[in-house]
């Protein structure tokens, strides 16, 4: 009888929560950032939006019409990334490269692992990345109107004063979705509110982030440079809506601590001593790597066993 304690019962909660609805608020949480965006960069940006989203979804849809798998566009998944993807590219960057990334990130990162559930690192990060590396003047060309700017954080990382009030609201270069900050922040509220995500991840990224640009910035825990380097780059947008995802990021609370830890000092590691002012993306991409050893060494020990116990049943 004692046996038969070890056979999972079926789940006896039940809610209306799914993949679908998930997404959905996903992407309704990603409209302030996507408007604004639009507002300041013009027609280019909404373009370079609708590209991505539609070649991430007929990306999807192809495949797994080819690879005979059940049709899976429906759920908002493909909506999402190719939003995500949008929101990190410049205005500049021309249509073809977004159908490129959009396609990287859906066949490549999501599909050829499995889809949905089995993809190893965020899908829009990961095709921002390869572009980055493939692409590099292309995706990082900010100039506005034909005239060139550095983002604030290139400013920052030259020693140069910037205005930390106009990086909240957006009147800086950048990428179409990370200027506007408060933009970025109502979509985090209606996660939150919703339930989405939980505050440990982002509020401990970037808390980690700060701590570890004051201790080794150069410049103390100056307000306005911590200001800059919470304003500044994709910080917001990833700790709210990449790092948060389901999929590459541990389920344990305490690897969630350890894997926002492990961002904020990557972050900070890139930003202060790497050759570029930003590192969001690579320090999201190289944690989602880490998850698994994460998961293994913080899966809690159900109740009534030992870790001895369990390692003997191995």
């Amino acid at each position: 009888m004692s046996d038969l304690l070890h056979v999972s019962a079926s789940p006896h909660v039940r809610s209306k929560t799914s993949t679908k609805t998930i997404m959905r608020d996903v992407a309704i949480a990603l409209l302030p950032a996507s408007a604004f965006g639009v507002y300041q960069f013009g027609i280019k940006a909404l373009l370079l939006i609708l590209t991505c989203v539609a070649a991430s979804v007929l990306s999807e849809y192809i495949y797994e019409k080819a690879m005979k798998k059940p049709i899976t566009t429906y759920d908002y998944s493909a909506v999402v990334t190719g939003l995500l993807l949008a929101l990190n590219l410049p205005s500049t960057a021309p249509i073809w490269l977004a159908v490129i990334g959009s396609v990287f990130a859906i066949i490549v990162v999501k599909q050829v692992f499995g889809g949905l559930g089995q993809n190893f690192m965020n899908p829009a990060l990961g095709a921002r990345c390869f572009l980055l590396i493939s692409f590099t003047s292309r995706m990082t060309d900010f100039s506005i109107d034909g005239v060139a700017g550095a983002t604030p954080l290139a400013a920052v990382k030259a020693g140069e004063i910037v205005p930390i009030f106009d990086m909240f609201i957006g009147k800086t270069s950048g990428t179409i979705g990370e200027t506007s900050v408060i933009c970025i922040l109502i979509g985090a509220v209606y996660l939150l509110i919703k339930k989405i995500i939980t505050p440990r991840i982002p509020f401990i990224y970037i808390g980690t982030l700060l701590v570890f640009a004051g201790i080794f910035g150069g410049h103390g825990f100056e307000p306005s440079y911590l200001a800059a380097q919470l304003f500044g780059g994709g910080l917001m947008l990833g700790a709210f809506f990449m790092a948060t995802d389901y999929v590459t990021s541990p389920i344990t609370p305490m690897g969630q601590v350890i894997f926002a830890v492990c961002l904020g000092i990557l972050t900070g590691i890139f930003r202060i001593f790497g050759g570029s002012a930003e590192g969001v993306s690579y320090a999201i991409i190289f944690c989602n790597l880490l998850v698994p050893l994460i998961e293994k060494v913080t899966i809690p020990v159900p109740f009534g066993f030992r870790k001895e116990d369990l390692k003997n049943e191995k």
